[in-house]
C-alpha cells in the first residue's frame, strides 16, 4: 500500500474527477487519455483509473491485456491500492491503473449487495485523498449508469461531462445530470458538475454549432471554451497504443486536448507552464 508524507512538497491533496457520459460514442475514453497526457505534459501529475469494462483507455496507452496485472478491480475487491510504483508509466507524471476482464463481472458482485457497495471506490482511494504525489486522479467511467458508475460518482469531487456536437445530446445526458444530482443528495454532498466538453465538433456541419450553442444555452459557464474537433488523428492513435500528443502533436486533436488540459487548470487555479504537446 502506498505511505505518503504530508510534509513532503511533491505531495498533493487531489482532485478526483469522474469523466461520464451514459451514451457510448461521445468520446469520453478519448477525453480521459488526452486530458491526463495533456496535464502531465503540462507538469502536473495525473493518476489516470481505467473504470469501464471495455478496458480502451488501457488499450490507448499500449498497455495489453495480458500485462495489465492488479487494477481496478482489485481496487475495489481488496479495499485498497497496491504500491504506487507499479501503476507509473513510461510517461512523465503520469501514472495509470488498469482495466481488466475480471471487472467485467463486477457489476455483478456489487448488485449482489455487500458492506458499502456504493463506497468501494471511494474507500479504496481514501489512502489518497489528503495527500498522494497526484493533483489530478481521473476516472474513465463505463457508458452506463450502473454500480460501477455510481462507485465513481461517490467517490469524485466533480464530473467531467463529454458531450458530443450531434443530434440528441443534450437529451442524453440528462439522465446523467439526475444521477449527479440523486448522488449528491443521498451519498456524496461534495460531488459537483466540473464542465461539459463539446467533442466530435465538425465546423463544416450546421449541426455541431447548434448543439454547441443549445448546450452553452443549458449549461452557461459550466461549458469549457475549448471544444474537441473531429479528427482522424485522435480516432487512430489507440490503434497505436498512444494518446495523440505522440501520434502526431501537431494535430488539431492535440492541440485542441492541450488547451483542454490548460483551460482546466486555469478554472482549477492550479499554477504551471503552458501546455506543450509531447
Amino acid at each position: 500500500m502506498l505511505e505518503t508524507n504530508a510534509s513532503d512538497p511533491a505531495v498533493h491533496k487531489p482532485r478526483i474527477l469522474a469523466i461520464a457520459n451514459q451514451k457510448g460514442g461521445v468520446g469520453k475514453t478519448t477525453t480521459a487519455v488526452n486530458l491526463a497526457a495533456g496535464l502531465a505534459a503540462s507538469g502536473v501529475p495525473v493518476l489516470l483509473i481505467d473504470f469501464d469494462p471495455q478496458g480502451n483507455a488501457s488499450t490507448g496507452f499500449g498497455v495489453a491485456p495480458q500485462d495489465r496485472g492488479r487494477g481496478s478491480y482489485q481496487l475495489i475487491d481488496d479495499g485498497a491500492p497496491n504500491d504506487v510504483e507499479s501503476y507509473r508509466t513510461k510517461y512523465d507524471n503520469l501514472w495509470l491503473i488498469p482495466s481488466g476482464s475480471d471487472l467485467v463481472g463486477a457489476e455483478v458482485e456489487l448488485a449482489n449487495g455487500g458492506p458499502r457497495r456504493e463506497f468501494r471506490l471511494r474507500d479504496a482511494l481514501s489512502v489518497w485523498r489528503e495527500a498522494a504525489p497526484f493533483r489530478y486522479i481521473l476516472i474513465d467511467c463505463p457508458p452506463s449508469l450502473g454500480l460501477l458508475t455510481l462507485n465513481a460518482l461517490v467517490a469524485a469531487d466533480g464530473v467531467l461531462v463529454p458531450l458530443q456536437c450531434e443530434f440528441y445530446a443534450l437529451e442524453g445526458v440528462s439522465g446523467l445530470t439526475r444521477t449527479i444530482e440523486m448522488v449528491r443528495r443521498r451519498l456524496n454532498p461534495a460531488l459537483r458538475l466540473c464542465g461539459v466538453v463539446l467533442t466530435m465538433y465538425d465546423k463544416r456541419n450546421n449541426l455541431s454549432d447548434q448543439v454547441a450553442d443549445d448546450a452553452r444555452g443549458f449549461f452557461g459557464e459550466w461549458v469549457y471554451e475549448t471544444v474537441i474537433p473531429r479528427n482522424v488523428r485522435l480516432s487512430e492513435a489507440p490503434s497505436h497504443g498512444v494518446p495523440v500528443f505522440e501520434y502526431d502533436a501537431k494535430s488539431a486533436g492535440a492541440l485542441a486536448y492541450a488547451q483542454l488540459a490548460e483551460e482546466l487548470l486555469r478554472r482549477d487555479g492550479v499554477p504551471t507552464a503552458a501546455v506543450t504537446a509531447r
